[in-house]
């Protein structure tokens, strides 16, 4: 928020194929299914994505819940705070950094414990034929193991749910040491929603550098050019959205 006295600019880029969104300038969502709850729709089908991705912001005792539809997955993650999730009525406890995975087949109620920021990402189910689709999955980003990432010890990868045939939806968390980098412009048909949780640097999007930092939101189409370092004194981390394991409709 600015002073009446001061000039107005933002960092914030639209184009066909991308889109960089700071925290400042997104005005409050309200979602039926989150009802009271403080929310910001970060992409969607009007800016070109997908999916539907949201920051979710529930005061402690606030909460959402979904019906199964048989046709939308829902991705829940833990910024900070925590709640109670139910899916099919069965209990589950997720503190900063827990997650779930919830299938189309699945009611759920998530529950804030405290006051809480939750990233929660929607999108239509792929079905493969011959292969059943995953149940519920829950996990804790601290106990996933982060793997060198090309041989570079500064940059480090978490891969948040199995890389098999039934997630047709990849979420993984990147980290970056002060200076390191993807080690080449990354071009590809899969889009990216990502939430940068941690730090600063500059991202490369289409033929431009960016400056990027904690609370910024990067919606990546299909084959637009992209690449990162990190800067600042903090480790640069953040959490994105990748579509995997289906054929390329034609």
């Amino acid at each position: 928020m600015r002073a009446q006295n001061q000039l107005l600019h933002s960092r914030a880029r639209v184009r066909p194929r991308y889109a960089l969104f700071p925290l400042e300038g997104y005005p409050f969502s309200r979602l039926p299914q989150w009802p009271g709850v403080e929310a910001r729709v970060l992409a969607s089908p009007a800016l070109g994505a997908a999916f539907v991705e949201a920051l979710i912001d529930p005061r402690k005792g606030q909460g959402g819940e979904a019906k199964a539809d048989g046709r939308v997955e829902t991705f829940l993650f833990v910024v900070s705070g925590g709640i109670d999730l139910a899916v099919d009525g069965k209990r589950h406890t997720l503190g900063a950094g827990g997650y779930a995975l919830v299938p189309p087949t699945s009611d759920y109620t998530a529950t804030a414990t405290a006051d809480s920021r939750l990233i929660v990402l929607k999108k239509a189910y792929e079905p493969l034929a011959g292969v059943t689709p995953p149940g519920l999955f829950i996990g804790d980003a601290a106990k996933v193991p982060a793997t060198v990432y090309m041989g570079d010890e500064g940059a480090r990868l978490q891969t948040l749910f199995p890389d098999e045939l039934p997630y047709d939806l990849a979420m993984n968390i990147f980290t970056f040491e002060t200076g390191h980098s993807l080690p080449y412009v990354e071009t590809h048909v899969m889009e990216h929603g990502l939430w940068f949780l941690q730090g600063k640097g500059l991202y490369y999007l289409d033929d431009t550098w960016m400056e990027v930092e904690q609370d910024d939101f990067i919606w990546m189409g299909p084959y637009v050019p992209q690449s990162f370092y990190a800067t600042g004194p903090v480790a640069s981390k953040y959490l994105y959205s990748k579509n995997v394991n289906r054929e390329i409709p034609v």
